[in-house]
């Protein structure tokens, strides 16, 4: 089947390897263009351009796809489907027509639950016990396109943002690998979403990473697992800003919410509204992370102390 492949992230190379692996003809692939990052804000490539250019794959940076120039290389390919996974970019109607096989996405949640920009973060701050990799044929709504096929995983009690990523994206490449060539054989037909339970997966922002004390423990663990490693949870202690990348939530201990309760080599117990955080792995701005016992080498809070403003 020849496929044209549009993604920029972790996520989205995942999915294109196993599409070539699988010795799937991809004509173009369709990336965001470079971007500063790091330290030094160089100009980096995604990891989809970095991936296709191992592999010898044609590469478009376009800055928008709403233009004859783009829609027509698009059409040069002659692809049957577009294969779309975390891109960043708009598709307009021009796009989503071109293909004999439509826009197919791999969308990381068990849709319609968690349409959206964000739905690992939003399934593991709400407490989700599972979700899933779905397989849709992309139209014009936001993630409301119906369903080839879904397959799903259960949240980890553990589960960071980036361990269920991995696992998600994992799972994604798979999917995308079983349901093409039944696409392109008429077996599989797409199922329209239900329209009870929706919910919305909005960008995730730095603000929300400010972990309010006064919640139960378990919403703060919630929240410490779902911004690791993007943006990081974070709180004050003391002037400095520390950000918090591992813990857990228990009952027992009694005191002000952000009151440090107790400093040992397992961790540093902090009282929330309701139950207590024992942090495990945080850094100190500027440094590395940390586990608890190295991080009371050089910062030992008392009892009594707190986190927050």
């Amino acid at each position: 089947m020849r496929i044209a492949f549009a993604g920029t992230p972790a996520f989205a190379a995942a999915a294109l390897q196993a599409l070539v692996e699988s010795q799937f003809d991809v004509a173009l692939v369709l990336t965001q263009p470079d971007r500063p990052a790091g330290r030094g804000l160089r100009q980096t490539a995604s990891a989809v351009k970095q991936l296709a250019l191992r592999h010898g794959l044609e590469v478009a940076q376009p800055q928008t796809l709403r233009n004859e120039e783009a829609v027509a290389q698009l059409r040069s390919t002659a692809a049957q489907a577009l294969v779309v996974a975390a891109y960043g970019l708009i598709l307009p109607p021009s796009v989503l027509d071109l293909f004999p096989a439509g826009c197919i996405n791999i969308h990381a949640s068990l849709l319609p639950r968690w349409r959206g920009a964000a739905p690992i973060q939003r399934a593991i701050l709400a407490g989700d016990r599972e979700t899933g990799i779905s397989i849709m044929r992309m139209e014009q709504g936001l993630d409301t396109g119906p369903v080839y096929l879904a397959r799903t995983i259960p949240i980890l009690a553990d589960d960071s943002a980036g361990s269920l990523h991995d696992r998600l994206a994992a799972l994604g490449a798979h999917c995308i690998v079983e349901a093409l060539p039944q696409i392109e054989q008429g077996a599989l037909r797409p199922v329209p979403q239900p329209t009870e339970g929706v919910t919305y997966a909005h960008k995730i922002t730095k603000t929300e990473a400010a972990i309010d004390w006064q919640r139960d423990a378990q919403d703060v663990d919630r929240q410490v697992r779902a911004f690791n490693p993007f943006p990081g949870a974070f709180s004050l202690l003391g002037k400095e800003t520390v950000k918090i990348w591992r813990g857990f939530a228990g009952v027992r201990g009694q005191g002000t919410p952000g009151e440090i309760l107790a400093c040992h080599p397992g961790g540093i117990d902090v009282a929330c509204g309701r139950g207590v955080l024992t942090i495990t792995e945080l850094q100190r701005a500027g440094g590395r992370r940390l586990s608890a016992a190295e991080f009371l080498r050089g910062l030992s809070p008392a009892p009594g102390e707190r986190f927050g403003s």
